[in-house]
């Protein structure tokens, strides 16, 4: 099997890290607005379906980032064994071609991890469905909630399967086709919805419940599409295998040691940011919807932020297996400048057009609606610099991913969102009486001290691996 060359240094590595982020970061973006076409679908069903369907999607978007988790680290183990036949290769003076075996390895414990992960989700899915009216929501709510959900939980295994593909592609530095796919499944969601909400063209009429089915269908479709194509790449169809039966135990137990602090990771941030929320919500509804609105722009920008953490991540790997410290070093560095000068631009229309981008999100004839507007200009400017510490944070948890450094990135983050960022939201919003604000400043100073952290680590870290870094 063929591989890509090495990472350059300079103008060229810049390049390379932006074809890889790109797509990356495209894939994100198409993906939110996969669940934005639910949530307006939901909301053209009633408030009562929008209430019941967006408290399904919260569920199964938490256990579906945790199971994600589980296969993220597959990019990188991908991308070190390709760099080592590359190094071994170029030993023996011959082409690379002896990593065949070692991916397939890899990616039959992934299949694996992705079908436990994939069932065991589904099962909580379906079983908070059956709890919901005991933790105080409404029955009626609860139940339309629970047939969505019930809808959604085969889609699991599909979306994770489609994940264990999309790392693979990446890890081997060819992600272009995941633009094309996720981008046509948006379109491919939407005809889905109508059809199977309304009974279309002899299809079912499942109402709420349509919705989940049409997302589980689109996902098994892009799973199928994505394979489809990847055999057909004469550079990845060498190392591609779905025999998740023959996984080999230490190979499965490797995997699931890096990929379970990474899902743990992503349930902690997500666990933060509800709590964050619940404290906005306890400073009256102007406040709540303020911050939903500013969260729901910040979160768009930080896909980008995404793709600049796994490209650098890959990148990383295959440096540090190739026994390159420096230039592992060098695209740190160009992850964090890159990301900068995005979140620069991004400031920028922040400052400069805060009522424009505000604009969707509010109705200034509305009393609830004006306050709300206020208070999100000044959460606004807030965020226009926390997107810097929240850039640099992702990409810190990519780097040390890229050293196989999950645990380190658990463990500091718990420590700059819960025991630094949380108290700071709580005290700053409520003690010190500064409301929305003072919370939103906590949040910036979690996220700050985080990223310190992780990118202190890192550096550390390479230093120990290779001294000469």
């Amino acid at each position: 099997m063929t591989t890509p060359q090495s990472t350059q240094s300079g103008t060229s590595g810049h390049r390379e890290l932006l074809a890889l982020a790109a797509p990356i970061a495209a894939t994100q973006l198409a993906q939110v607005a996969l669940t934005t076409t639910d949530t307006v679908m939901l909301g053209l069903l009633g408030a009562e379906a929008l209430a019941a369907g967006g408290l399904a999607i919260v569920l199964f978007n938490q256990i579906r980032t945790m199971g994600v988790g589980m296969v993220t680290a597959v990019g990188n183990q991908v991308a070190a064994a390709t760099a080592r036949g590359e190094r071994a290769a170029a030993a023996r003076g011959a082409r690379p071609d002896g990593t065949d075996g070692e991916v397939r390895d890899l990616l039959h414990a992934a299949f694996l991890l992705a079908t436990l992960a994939g069932l065991a989700g589904a099962a909580l899915l379906v079983g908070a469905g059956y709890v919901l009216p005991w933790l105080g929501q409404d029955p009626t709510v609860s139940s339309a909630a629970r047939a969505m959900l019930i809808a959604l939980a085969p889609g699991l295994l599909p979306c994770l399967w489609f994940q264990v593909v999309r790392q693979y592609t990446v890890g081997m530095r060819r992600p272009k086709a995941l633009v094309l796919i996720t981008g046509s499944s948006v379109a491919v969601n939407v005809g889905l919805n109508w059809a199977l909400v309304h009974g279309v063209a002899g299809l079912p009429r499942l109402g709420i419940a349509g919705i989940g089915a049409a997302t589980s269908a689109v996902y098994l479709l892009t799973f199928l599409t994505l394979y489809a194509m990847t055999r057909r790449d004469p550079l990845l169809a060498g190392g591609l295998s779905v025999r998740a039966w023959r996984a080999q135990p230490a190979t499965v137990r490797r995997l699931a040691g890096l990929g379970t602090p990474i899902a743990a990771t992503y349930g902690s941030e997500a666990g933060f940011f509800s709590v964050v929320a619940l404290i906005m919500g306890s400073l009256g509804s102007a406040a709540l919807a303020a911050h939903t609105a500013v969260n729901q722009l910040v979160y768009i920008v930080f896909q980008v932020t995404v793709g600049l953490s796994h490209a650098a991540s890959i990148l990383v790997s295959r440096e540090v297996a190739g026994h390159r410290p420096a230039a592992a070093v060098g695209i740190a560095r160009t992850a964090l400048i890159q990301g900068a000068l995005t979140m620069t631009v991004v400031g920028a229309v922040y400052l400069v057009v805060p009522s424009l981008v505000l604009a969707p999100f509010f109705d200034p004839a509305t009393p609830t609606s004006e306050n709300g507007l206020a208070i999100a200009g000044t959460l606004l400017l807030i965020a226009a610099g926390l997107q810097f510490a929240d850039t640099a944070q992702n990409i810190g948890v990519g780097l040390l991913r890229g050293l196989d450094d999950t645990r380190s990135g658990f463990r500091l983050t718990v420590i700059g969102y819960w025991a630094v960022g949380l108290p700071l939201v709580w005290v700053l919003a409520r003690p010190l009486g500064l409301g929305a604000a003072g919370a939103w400043l906590g949040l910036a100073c979690g996220l700050a001290v985080t990223a310190g952290l992780l990118l202190r680590r890192f550096h550390r870290v390479l230093a120990t691996l290779h001294p000469t870094a």
